[in-house]
């Protein structure tokens, strides 16, 4: 029981310290699928 509860208290520390960090990055969906370099053009 004492893994258990350790494996679950470290699941949780895992996900909010992952929410924090990929909250700081300046990425987002709309900036990476959203270039204009990638256009392609008929001449």
């Amino acid at each position: 029981m004492k893994a258990f509860l350790c494996a679950m208290v470290g699941l949780v520390v895992i996900t909010v310290g992952a929410n924090l960090v990929l909250d700081q990055l300046p990425f987002s969906s709309a900036d990476v699928s959203e270039s204009k370099a990638n256009v392609r053009l008929d001449d």
